[in-house]
């Protein structure tokens, strides 16, 4: 990892997925206000939110991690990820089977939201293959390389287009530290503390393996949101980073 990246303190490495609705996420915000320092909004918070939702974390201090997933055509990708960045998220993401011209059109857009209003260059990902999916779901989509391969592909092209990073399982990031370099972002959903229920995960780790085996960030929802103390939740898994 670079230097920048390897250096990242336990708790800036972990990102809370805020996957619910308004008034919990401001709740667990409030709550995890100055020991938190991402925090990821997905389709449930920000469909039924909108933009405000960003702008009320960026306020109480967050990084946002914009999981919208891109897949488009161009010319849309590239709108979309300009006006995500101008409106404060700090990492946006694309599906990296929408192919090479669209996860361009995503770097394209975030770069050029961040110059026009002097912002810090955005972290631009490609979501690989998702970690609710196993070998036999992805061949039922009809792709036959075995799955590690098809995620170290995409991610190499994710790499070509010009994005910061990928979205992998932890079960790849090894594999993808290797092939991306010390400088690429490698951000893990699928990670559980030992005992933790997997849910709707089908490629997971604990936190600590997800980082030895190379990822940058780890992205945790439910183990630490849907605690009886969400805060004692996000410092046991950053204390077992540490």
């Amino acid at each position: 990892m670079s230097t920048a990246l390897k250096d990242l303190a336990p708790r800036d490495r972990v990102i809370v997925a805020f996957d619910c609705g308004m008034e919990e996420a401001l709740a667990l915000a409030d709550a995890l206000q100055g020991k938190a320092t991402w925090v990821k909004v997905g389709m449930t918070l920000y469909y039924a939110a909108g933009p405000e939702v960003i702008y009320e974390m960026k306020r109480r201090g967050f990084k946002v991690f914009l999981d919208l997933k891109f897949h488009d055509i161009p010319a849309q990708v590239r709108g979309a990820a300009k006006a995500a960045v101008e409106n404060g998220a700090d990492m946006v993401t694309a599906h990296t089977v929408g192919g090479a011209d669209m996860m361009r059109a995503v770097a394209e857009g975030a770069a050029e939201a961040a110059g026009d209003f002097g912002l810090d260059a955005p972290v631009t990902l490609g979501i690989t293959v998702l970690t609710s999916m196993d070998a036999a779901a992805l061949a039922a989509t009809g792709v036959v390389r075995p799955l590690p391969e098809q995620v170290l592909e995409l991610a190499g092209q994710a790499r070509a287009a010009g994005l910061s990073g990928v979205v992998a399982s932890p079960k790849e990031a090894r594999a993808l530290r290797e092939k991306l370099g010390p400088d690429a972002y490698i951000v893990t959903p699928g990670v559980r503390p030992k005992g933790a229920a997997l849910n709707d995960q089908k490629r997971v780790a604990t936190p600590r393996e997800a980082i030895e085996n190379g990822a940058s960030h780890i992205v945790v929802g439910r183990p630490i949101t849907k605690a009886d103390d969400p805060v004692a939740a996000f410092e046991a898994i950053v204390a077992s980073l540490e």
